[in-house]
């Protein structure tokens, strides 16, 4: 069984966890994110942490979440991990009152389908910041009240 909880990255103990669940998934292929800043997950299997993921102020939107990073253990891949994660990173974001969430990718199928069953959108910013083979992905906050959009319904005037 697997959990997912919000962590304080600026935990010592937390931060540690954090960088070698970062190591283990990345090797040296990312930079390490600042972990004392944004919001942080961890992914659970019983007490041993086998992801994580985070979200930040984007510095490339306004008023906009940028998930920032996700790694999961090769061990645990299949049992839609980054997608619980990425849930949770979304109702942070809404109760941020963040208007969006962004992201990108680049040459990583396993993420981007990921994106795509949780309903981001691919879209080209008005300054790109990654490759030029980078994907952006794009998921406003209005929509993810429980995962689709709220429709209103009429209701007859007597």
């Amino acid at each position: 069984m697997y959990r997912i909880r919000e962590v304080d990255g600026s935990d010592d103990e937390i931060s540690d966890t954090l960088r070698g669940l970062h190591r283990l998934t990345f090797l040296d292929s990312a930079p390490v994110p600042e972990f004392g800043v944004g919001h942080w997950w961890l992914a659970y299997q019983e007490r041993l942490p086998v992801g994580f993921a985070g979200v930040v102020p984007s510095s490339y939107v306004a008023n906009a979440g940028y998930f920032c990073r996700v790694g999961v253990l090769r061990a645990h891949y299949g049992h839609a991990l980054q997608l619980r994660m990425m849930r949770a990173m979304e109702l942070r974001a809404r109760q941020n009152g963040w208007r969006c969430v962004v992201s990108d990718t680049t040459n990583n199928l396993f993420s981007a389908n990921n994106f795509i069953r949780a309903g981001y959108r691919l879209y080209q910013p008005g300054q790109p910041w990654g490759w030029s083979n980078t994907l952006y992905w794009r998921k406003p906050t209005k929509s993810l009240a429980f995962g689709r959009r709220i429709r209103r319904t009429r209701t007859p005037l007597s």
